[in-house]
C-alpha cells in the first residue's frame, strides 16, 4: 500500500511502530484562520459552545479553512472472537455474520443513521469463519495477524473523506475490549467489565472471570501493540490501523463507543498525541468507557445511554459536525452584516 510504504499482506508490527514517527501534527495555519473567523461571526464569542470548538478541530485536522462536512464515511469492521465460546455474551457467535448481512440489506440502525446524514457506509468482514483464539489459553492473534489486520484497517481511508466515523461488530468484543483496557491501563477488572449485549447474573460473573484470566495470562507484556495482539480482535486491530491511516491522510476521526475507543487507546498508550485528530461521539453505558475517557482526556459529544456499537453513535455525531461546519462557514461576520460589535468599555 503506497500510503504507508508496505504491503498489507506482509505487514509487521515493527512497520506499524515506524509509522508513529510519520504522524503529522495539527495544521496551525488552518487553526488560526478558523479562530480568526470564529471571532468575527455574528454572535457573542463562545455562544455556540462546542460547535465552535468542533469547527476549529475540523479545520485543524482537515488542513484547510473553512472546514467541510460534505463527504463523511462510516466504516464498520466485523470479526469473531474465540473467547465467545466461554459464554461471555448473550448472543451466539453466528450473530456477527447475521448482522453483517443485515448491514448489507440496509436493516440496521447504522444504515438509517447514514441515510439520515447522507454518509457513506462501508462494512468490512474480517475472516468471520476464522475467529481469534481464546485469549485465556494463549494470544488471540499472533503478531503477524495483528499487523495485517491493522494494515487492512488502513485501507478504509480513501482520498477526499471529510471525516471517518469508526465502529465495530463482533460478538464478545466487549470482553476483549475490557481485557485490553485493563491490561493497558490497570485497575480492577470489575471496573472495566460491563453487560455488553445484556449479560447479567452468573453470565456477567463468568465474563468478569474470563477477562481476569486473560489479563493474568498476558500480564508479562508491556508493549501496547503486543498487548493488542494478545487480547484484542481483528476488528479492534483494524480500527487502530484506520485511526493511524486517517492521521496520515489528514482525515478527522469520530470514535464510537467502548470497544472502538479501546482500540484507538492502544495508539494513545504508544503516543498520547496519536489521537489528537479524534473525537469521541458518545459515552457508552459500558462502565469502562467513562473510566477510559478520563484516562485519554476525551469529552464525548453526548450521552444518550447508547450501547449498540456498529458505529451508531459516531454516525449520529455527523449531524453535529455538519452543524458546526455550516455555522462556521455560512454565518455572516459583524462587518458583512453591518451588525455592531460589543460596546467598548466606558472611559
Amino acid at each position: 500500500m503506497s500510503k504507508t510504504g508496505f504491503d498489507p499482506a506482509d505487514a509487521s508490527l515493527d512497520e506499524i511502530r515506524a509509522l508513529f514517527k510519520e504522524l503529522p501534527g495539527p495544521d496551525l495555519e488552518a487553526a488560526t484562520s478558523a479562530a480568526e473567523r470564529e471571532a468575527q461571526l455574528t454572535k457573542p464569542r463562545g455562544a455556540l459552545g462546542r460547535l465552535e470548538e468542533l469547527a476549529g478541530w475540523l479545520a485543524t485536522w482537515q488542513g484547510r479553512h473553512p472546514p467541510e462536512m460534505r463527504h463523511p464515511r462510516t466504516a464498520v469492521f466485523a470479526a469473531n472472537h474465540g473467547v465467545a465460546a466461554r459464554g461471555v455474551s448473550a448472543f451466539p457467535a453466528e450473530v456477527t455474520a447475521q448482522m453483517v448481512q443485515n448491514f448489507i440489506a440496509g436493516g440496521a440502525a447504522v444504515n438509517q443513521l447514514c441515510q439520515a446524514f447522507d454518509a457513506d457506509l462501508r462494512v468490512y468482514e474480517m475472516a468471520l469463519e476464522q475467529p481469534t483464539q481464546d485469549f485465556t489459553q494463549g494470544p488471540a492473534m499472533d503478531e503477524g495477524a495483528c499487523a495485517r489486520a491493522m494494515a487492512y484497517g488502513m485501507m478504509a481511508v480513501e482520498p477526499n473523506l471529510d471525516a471517518l466515523c469508526l465502529g465495530e461488530m463482533g460478538i464478545a468484543n466487549t470482553t476483549s475490549a475490557a481485557a485490553l483496557a485493563c491490561a493497558l491501563f490497570g485497575g480492577e477488572v470489575s471496573e472495566w467489565v460491563g453487560r455488553g449485549t445484556g449479560v447479567t447474573g452468573d453470565a456477567l460473573a463468568r465474563k468478569t472471570d474470563v477477562v481476569a484470566e486473560g489479563v493474568a495470562k498476558h500480564a508479562h507484556l508491556t508493549d501496547p501493540l503486543e498487548t493488542l495482539a494478545a487480547l484484542g480482535g481483528l476488528e479492534l486491530a483494524a480500527i487502530a490501523g484506520a485511526v493511524m491511516a486517517a492521521r496520515l491522510a489528514r482525515t478527522p476521526v469520530v470514535l464510537d463507543g467502548f470497544a472502538c475507543t479501546v482500540a484507538a487507546a492502544v495508539l494513545w498508550k504508544v503516543d498520547p498525541k496519536a489521537l489528537d485528530h479524534c473525537i469521541v461521539a458518545h459515552r457508552s453505558v459500558e462502565p469502562g468507557h467513562a473510566k477510559l475517557l478520563q484516562i485519554i482526556d476525551k469529552e464525548p459529544l453526548f450521552d444518550f445511554g447508547m450501547r449498540l456499537g456498529e458505529g451508531s453513535g459516531a454516525t449520529l455525531a455527523i449531524g453535529i459536525l455538519k452543524a458546526a461546519a455550516e455555522c462556521h462557514a455560512g454565518m455572516a461576520t459583524f462587518a458583512s452584516a453591518g451588525v455592531s460589535t460589543a460596546a467598548s468599555k466606558p472611559h
